[in-house]
This record gives structure tokens, sequence and C-alpha cells, in this order.
């Protein structure tokens, strides 16, 4: 097997540690934070579409459900108000073999201790990402903050781990499509 960590060149040149299991029988690898960030609470990036949405169209009923909001709509919205989910670099890539993928999950201490969530749940990282031509591969965490402040997280915080898990494809449904891109480039 040729599962292996390596940093993108964007952190050649920055001290982090390649990931690694914390002890001889944890599953996971722990990733910490490449740069300093802030992490803002989510009840303020809601309140940003909110009050886009309410003050724009005070009389409509999103409340009872008459006009909701298409997907479309609420990814311009997001991108237009700078309100999306924060990505947290791990700078790093991970170079897997085919029928394999890297589950990028929270640590059990997390959300416990931190009050900090994963946005999707939990990450799928492809074989195909690595090296892709948009950021060679770098993984990313988008991480949700529960709490009513901000957070600041520092570069070699803990968040995040990943587990390579090996997968089976379907009779007849294997893609013939080839990656061109990188985060959330293998569709909307």
């Amino acid at each position: 097997m040729s599962v292996y960590f390596e940093k993108v060149s964007r952190f050649s040149d920055v001290d982090l540690p390649i990931p690694t299991p914390s002890t001889s029988g944890s599953a996971g690898y722990d990733f910490v934070v490449a740069e300093d960030i802030v992490i803002p609470p989510m009840d303020f990036l809601m309140d940003k579409l909110r009050d886009k949405l309410f003050d724009n169209n005070p009389d409509k009923d999103y409340w009872g459900f008459i006009d909701p909001v298409t997907l479309d709509e609420v990814a311009s919205m997001t991108k237009e108000l700078k309100a999306k989910i924060p990505l947290v670099s791990t700078g790093m890539k991970c170079h897997l073999d085919p029928g394999q993928y890297l589950e990028l999950s929270m640590r059990s201490s997390t959300p416990l201790k931190h009050w900090l969530i994963l946005g999707n749940s939990i990450g799928i990282i492809d074989s195909d990402y690595y090296n892709n031509p948009d950021n060679e591969g770098e993984i990313f965490a988008q991480i949700i903050n529960l709490l009513p402040f901000s957070v600041q997280l520092k570069r070699g915080d803990r968040l995040v781990q990943g587990i390579v898990h090996n997968y089976g494809v379907a009779e007849g449904e294997a893609s013939t499509n080839e990656r061109v891109g990188g985060f959330g480039s293998t569709g909307n």
C-alpha cells in the first residue's frame, strides 16, 4: 500500500508535522492547522444571510415555507456576503491507491472541548484529488463554530483526523471521467 502524506508546496518552508496516529491503536492520522485563522460564530454567518433575505424581501413568507430559497440562490448569497463556512488548511496532501479514500473527521475531543464541528460532517478525499491542478490536493476542513464568539485557531492546533478506507464500485458503474479541479470539483 502506498499511502503517504506530504506538505503542499505553499507550506514547504513551514514547520508542519506529517500526520501520524497518536497511539499504536489509533485509526486516525492527526492533522494540525497549517496557518492562523479566525473562525466566526455560526450565528454571525447565519445573521448575514437572514438579514439579506428579509431586508430585501420583507413580504415573503420564508418561515412558512411558501417561498423557499433555491440552492443557486443560497450559493449566490453566500458568495456575495462572504458568509461561507471557513476552510481551514492542514497544509497536507495525501497519496492514496486507487480504490481508497481518506475520511476527514473531527477528533472526538474537538466538539466536546471546543464547540467546533465539521461543516460536512465528514470529508471525503478521493485518490484523484492528490496533485490536482487547482491546489495540489491540499486538504481543508470546513469548520463550524457553535460558540457565540469567534475562535482563533493557531498553527499547530489539532482538530481533525484522517482515516484511510478502501471502497468498492458497483458492477458497470465505474466512471471514466477525470478530475479537472480541486476542492468540490467533482460536482455542484
